[in-house]
């Protein structure tokens, strides 16, 4: 006779599957890395061209202590997180309710669509050049690149989101009595809740790409701008230390984000 108190076969599988997830990350993580130590330490190459592991982890360690390129590594970070910062919130802040806009006042979005498609398919790095003419190269020349790269993912994914939404639930609400305001933010919103955040996660992806691609060029601060001169005074070290600490602090955004689609799919019933 079937257990009926066992447990749902999806359930039970779980554990499983994040163990065997984590498995299987720990050791491609484990290969890369002593396939790294292999090709340092058997002096392939030479340590001009790529410093060993443990190398680039003490560079690490003394940034944190001993100043480059005028400053510490955290103080890189943290110039570099407060250009993300500004910028990522002004691409939500614009995109998300732009998108939504579109997705539900077709005035709107015969408006704007053919703007917003020409404006989506410049690379962010485009912008460089006048990001210099406009702002020079001080602190509101990357966050002009960073809004490219992290606005038209809003934008669509809200506008996705809003498109989305069954026409059953619309006409609810229109007979409740629900209109502009009210009906933005009590149905709408809700509704296309889960692509605004998965939008979300593209855009900071792309937009923290952007920063550091913009601090590779026009940056005078942040860890693009300490790369830049690692290479400049040769020092790859210093240049795989940034790469690591940009790797890092963008892998953490991007769970941070993830976790946060999972908890708006599962909390809203989506």
């Amino acid at each position: 006779m079937a257990n009926l108190n066992a447990p749902p076969l999806h359930a039970a599988t779980r554990p499983v599957t994040a163990v065997a997830r984590y498995v299987a990350s720990t050791l491609g993580l484990a290969t890369f890395i002593g396939a790294w130590v292999a090709v340092t330490s058997l002096r392939l190459v030479p340590d001009t061209f790529l410093p060993s592991p443990l190398a680039v982890l003490a560079k690490i360690v003394e940034l944190t202590h001993e100043p480059y390129a005028g400053s510490l590594l955290q103080a890189h970070l943290l110039a570099s997180l407060h250009k993300f910062g500004v910028s990522y919130l002004l691409a939500v802040v614009v995109g998300v309710p732009l998108g939504l806009l579109m997705g539900r006042l077709r005035s709107v979005e015969w408006a704007i669509s053919p703007l917003f498609e020409l404006l989506r398919f410049i690379p962010p790095i485009a912008w460089v050049p006048f990001s210099i003419l406009w702002f020079g190269t001080g602190f509101l020349a990357p966050t002009l690149v960073i809004f490219a790269g992290a606005f038209s993912p809003c934008v669509l994914n809200a506008y996705r989101g809003a498109k989305s939404i069954d026409k059953p639930l619309i006409e609810a609400a229109q007979t409740l009595g629900a209109k502009g305001w009210t009906m933005m933010s009590r149905v709408v919103l809700p509704a296309a809740l889960p692509h605004i955040v998965a939008g979300l996660r593209v855009s900071a992806g792309f937009g923290w790409q952007s920063l550091i691609g913009a601090e590779l060029i026009v940056g005078s601060t942040g860890l693009g701008y300490m790369i830049v001169q690692g290479e400049s005074n040769l020092a790859p070290a210093v240049v795989i230390a940034g790469m690591v600490t940009i790797g890092v602090i963008g892998a953490l955004i991007d769970y941070s984000m993830r976790a946060l689609e999972d908890w708006i799919r599962r909390d809203w019933g989506h």
